[in-house]
């Protein structure tokens, strides 16, 4: 993979991803479905409620990171390499958590299905590709791990607590009302351990596949 035509793969995954986000932004808007949410409370309400969501917050972190690996394929600045890892595992994440747990909770058809598949699905498996084929890689070192997990673990920590203030969480597994606190900790310990894996198995692929993107004159 040469550094153009690394631009153009970046630079294709942060369209998708930007794309999504704002087809999913206009039905908040415009007050369709989100999830199983059947009366779509006041706008100020639906937008905050629209960031909460996993999905988007990870949707954005690879759009972000995409988008600056676009302009620049080498690029492996502290900053960018932890954006690039939590995006990486948490849309791999996202493609897992919505086939196992929420797709059957779904009923959705025109533009609503059209956002939760490129939000859950499309996203996921061009980004994840991308990363394969055109990295950058090497990149993960020494701590970026834990510091790519500060966001998942705030995330979890401030969906509960506000789940327990004002009554609602953005997945039903983290309704501790319906399911109790202990089938939330299974889920929460299970979605962690998932994230723990994955985060490992990034790592490991960015070691052991060889170094990508080529400089231009390698390729010629």
């Amino acid at each position: 993979m040469t550094l153009e035509r690394a631009r153009y793969a970046h630079g294709l995954v942060a369209v998708l991803a930007g794309a999504a986000l704002l087809l999913q932004l206009i039905l908040v808007v415009s007050g369709s479905a989100v999830l199983v949410e059947q009366d779509p409370p006041g706008l100020l309400t639906r937008l905050g409620r629209f960031v909460s969501y996993f999905t988007v917050q990870s949707n954005l972190l690879v759009a972000v990171s995409s988008l600056m690996l676009a302009f620049n394929p080498i690029r492996r600045s502290p900053g960018l390499r932890v954006l690039r890892l939590a995006g990486l595992v948490g849309i791999a994440v996202t493609a897992v958590v919505h086939f196992l747990l929420l797709r059957p909770l779904l009923h959705l058809d025109g533009a609503d299905w059209a956002a939760d598949k490129l939000l859950h699905l499309v996203v996921p498996a061009v980004a994840l590709l991308v990363w394969l084929v055109a990295g950058p890689r090497p990149a993960v070192q020494s701590g970026d791990i834990a510091r790519a997990m500060v966001w998942p673990v705030l995330w979890l920590a401030w969906t509960l607590v506000v789940g327990e203030i004002t009554g609602w969480v953005p997945y039903p597994f983290l309704d501790a009302a319906s399911t109790g606190w202990a089938g939330v900790t299974v889920a929460c310990g299970g979605v962690v351990s998932l994230m723990g894996l994955l985060f490992g198995a990034v790592a490991l692929i960015d070691r052991g596949l060889h170094a990508v993107p080529r400089p231009a004159s390698a390729g010629r």
